[in-house]
């Protein structure tokens, strides 16, 4: 199986977790999930992949969340996945599954438990420091 990331370019998070990907030298399937959203089958399949629930993978910040009422806490899984479907701005990101599972890489660090051993040092695009120089990851 090959790595795939649902990548959304504007995200710093998911381009700090795709230079993740490639700095541990894979060149993943990547996703731009905004232009062609996961089928609903596929994003079941991507949330219980990574052991979350519905509404722990529903995106807040930056979105339609409160405006569309999905803060009401009756709602229940179909109408949240319909929600995300329809508006995929919603779906969290990125979410990247490699041949060790499926994850949702917040923080985007959090991609390394998927990944063969990086040792190489990799500071995010802020700066922040990921794996120091040397090759021990940072927590």
């Amino acid at each position: 199986m090959d790595t795939v990331i649902y990548h959304n370019p504007a995200c710093g998070t998911s381009r700090n977790t795709l230079a993740l990907i490639r700095h541990a030298g894979i060149e993943p399937t990547i996703i731009e999930y905004l232009k062609h959203p996961p089928s609903r089958e596929r994003l079941v399949e991507l949330i219980a992949g990574a052991d979350m629930t519905v509404r722990e993978a529903i995106r807040q910040k930056g979105t339609p969340y409160l405006e569309r009422g999905l803060d009401d806490s009756s709602l229940g899984d179909d109408a949240l996945l319909d929600a995300m479907l329809a508006e995929p701005i919603l779906i969290n990101r990125p979410f990247v599954q490699t041949p060790k599972g499926i994850r949702l890489c917040r923080p985007s660090e959090a991609v390394l438990d998927l990944l063969p051993p990086v040792t190489r040092p990799f500071v995010k695009e802020d700066g922040e420091v990921v794996i120091d120089e040397t090759g021990r990851r940072v927590r």
